[in-house]
């Protein structure tokens, strides 16, 4: 290990490098250790450039806003102890000021004060007019622009996550990546106005050497008015170009950093692969230089030279085009059966519990040769949704069917269609989750999953929609969230005898009395299987089944009706159940009924599991009550929960799972007892 690295390891060399810069501020440096300096200035310049070139992407330099602040001030160092030395020496002309400044006013210029004046100005006027100036829009846009994009995208990664395209260390790792994002471009806009305001300042200290060099050496060592002029002017001018070519150098990469767009490739590759992207260009290229070339007067040689390089280089890309088109898979050669076989049981194909359909067009979608992502994506559905709700969700058979429209795919269970859809190929969703403040052009349309209002956008307006509030989502993830919510509304249909099983069996690995202690004897697994159902028909998950089972044999001994022990299933689980619906807050905002309601629906319900009559007037205003009182609670931000007592429970939750949509109901018995329960309404009758 170098003692660069060693003293960056420990923490030192920053604070060496700014010791070093105050003491060049104080200090007087003799020539030497000033020409060491210029030179180490230019090749941090340079590496800093040839860094800014070949990142992958502009956080992969998230260190460059501090690295031009330091450049910065060991510019603005160098030029003050360079103008030191320059006004004390100055008079003996030669390398009296450095070797370095020494050579850019000799050799760079040619000895020629006046000449390396234009130069100096130009090369000031390119730094401030264009490069920095450019850089400072650029920094100024990109930091506004990601900023305001900043919910848009942190709600694009929460979508993932909720439909399990993405784990939770990803959406960390992705969160992450935006505030770093962020905090970067918000520090490039800084760092730009120090680049800017040292081009300034190299302006204002040459002209000031000039001036007070040529006051000295007329004054104080005796110098003609030409002699003063050509020696000073000549160090200035060395001192200068010395310091404005890192500055050009790192003005330039501070621009290459931030007008790159997040695309993992080096900008020389970029570059490359986007010119020669369309060989026609280069052909049409080829010809205008061509027949300029024919202009007399003009330097035919290297015009035709260059052209026929053009022309080159666009048959050579149209001939590697073409050898790739040529290539054919290999094709499989197919064994004829000498007799058409007995039709069989074999050709009786069960049916899917799962199944996906698409459209001819979206078949790239699925296939991983084209980058489709769509398959993974499902699965990484399947295992979110299994972690959560307790149980191996099968598979999902995909297959393509012409009857639908080409862009159209439909989701199956049990070979019964449960949702379907259509995408536009090309294009991106942009939801309107109900907070957007703009308009965005696009095509008009419905989220499949949820019913949201959307817009099918371009790919390119993508960031100006997640500016205004939209969440942006490509077709794979239309169509992964529409199948997952297929799964949370039916998730009870996919849990079959054989699930069950396997429950069973884990279950009797880890916990072999308990899985003895359920099945066969008290309760048969038919009845397992129906309370597990009931459970996850009402949402509840089952990966604490060894909760569940011991529940259930211990209340099995004395009754097998399903919805009597999934009631008291409920109850054992009634503090993950709370946390679900509530989350981790000591108090609990619920609705509740008025008392003379409860006595009526006891009545009507209580004895009769649900099946008693309740007058129609009075289902109405009970379902207009809940309805209301459910929209104002999810205005305020909480999940709305009905309280009732246990004897109604059942029959309250099927009254309002299709009409009230996101009311949940809870038994007064399955309340934690360390749970404070806030009344925020009551429905009456």
């Amino acid at each position: 290990m170098s003692i660069t690295q060693r003293l960056l390891g420990m923490g030192v060399g920053i604070p060496l490098l700014l010791m070093l810069m105050l003491a060049m501020l104080i200090l007087p440096l003799p020539p030497w250790l000033l020409d060491l300096l210029f030179t180490f200035n230019i090749s941090l310049a340079v590496v800093v450039v040839l860094v800014s070139v070949y990142i992958q992407r502009p956080l992969d330099f998230a260190a460059f806003p501090t690295v031009i602040l330091v450049a910065t001030l060991l510019r603005l160092g160098l030029n003050v102890a360079s103008t030191r030395i320059v006004l004390l020496e100055g008079h003996a002309g030669g390398d009296s000021a450095g070797q370095v400044i020494k050579a850019f006013g000799d050799f760079v210029v040619g000895g020629n004060y006046v000449v390396g004046l234009v130069v100096f100005i130009i090369l000031v006027l390119i730094n401030f007019v264009v490069i920095t100036k450019g850089a400072g829009r650029i920094a100024e846009v990109s930091a506004r622009f990601t900023l305001d994009a900043l919910p848009g995208k942190q709600m694009a990664i929460d979508a993932d996550l909720n439909a399990g395209l993405v784990d939770q260390q990803e959406a960390k790792e992705r969160r992450e990546y935006l505030s770093r994002e962020a905090d970067f471009y918000g520090a490039m806009d800084g760092a730009s106005k120090f680049v800017r305001g040292d081009t300034i300042a190299g302006v204002l200290i040459t002209f000031i050497n000039i001036l007070g060099g040529f006051i000295i050496g007329m004054t104080q060592h005796d110098l003609t008015a030409s002699m003063a002029a050509r020696n000073y002017t000549l160090l200035t001018i060395g001192d200068g170009l010395a310091a404005q070519i890192p500055a050009l150098l790192l003005s330039t990469a501070t621009a290459m950093v931030i007008a790159r767009d997040s695309s993992a490739q080096n900008i020389g590759g970029e570059i490359l692969s986007q010119l020669a992207s369309n060989p026609r260009v280069l052909a049409i290229t080829a010809g205008v230089i061509g027949v300029i070339a024919l202009i007399p007067g003009m330097p035919n040689l290297s015009f035709f030279i260059l052209s026929a390089v053009l022309a080159g280089a666009a048959w050579l890309i149209r001939q590697q085009a073409a050898e790739q088109q040529d290539v054919e898979p290999p094709v499989e050669q197919m064994a004829v059966a000498e007799e058409e076989p007995d039709v069989s049981w074999d050709d009786v194909a069960p049916v899917d519990v799962l199944g996906l359909e698409i459209g001819y067009r979206l078949i790239p979608l699925v296939d991983k040769d084209q980058g489709g992502e769509l398959m993974s994506r499902i699965r990484g559905v399947r295992r979110k949704y299994s972690q959560e709700l307790g149980f191996l969700i099968p598979s999902v058979h995909i297959r393509d069917n012409l009857e639908l429209t080409p862009a159209g795919y439909r989701l199956s269970l049990h070979g019964v269609e449960v949702g379907a859809g259509e995408v536009l190929p090309g294009r991106e969703m942009a939801i309107n989750p109900g907070t957007v403040y703009g308009d965005v052009t696009g095509i008009k349309t419905v989220d499949p999953a949820y019913g949201l209002e959307a817009l099918w956008i371009e790919p390119e307006e993508r960031e100006q929609a997640q500016t205004l509030g939209y969440t942006v989502v490509d077709i794979g993830t239309v169509i992964a969230t529409h199948f997952s919510r297929v799964i949370q509304d039916h998730a009870q249909e996919l849990l079959g005898r054989e699930e069950v099983s396997r429950l069973l069996d884990k279950l009797a690995e880890v916990a072999p009395a308990v899985a003895t202690s359920l099945s066969p004897e008290p309760l048969p697994q038919v009845i397992v299987h129906k309370v597990l159902r009931n459970l996850l028909e009402e949402r509840v998950p089952i990966r604490d089944i060894r909760t569940i089972a011991e529940i259930l044999a211990e209340v099995g001994q004395q009754s097998q009706d399903a919805d009597a022990l999934t009631s008291a299933v409920r109850v054992g689980l009634g503090r993950s159940i709370v946390q679900q619906l509530c989350g981790t807050h000591e108090e609990i905002a619920v609705l509740t009924l008025e008392p003379e309601l409860e006595r009526i629906l006891l009545n009507s319900w209580g004895t009769t599991q649900g099946t008693g009559f309740l007058e129609p007037g009075l289902a109405e205003q009970l379902r207009d009550g809940l309805a209301a009182a459910a929209e104002q609670q999810e205005l305020q931000g909480g999940s709305p929960v009905l309280l009732v007592p246990p004897e109604i429970r059942k029959a309250i939750a099927n009254f309002v799972k299709h009409t009230v949509a996101g009311l949940s109901v809870l038994a007064y018995n399955e309340l934690p007892a360390q749970r404070q329960v806030k009344v925020v309404a009551t429905i009456g009758g």
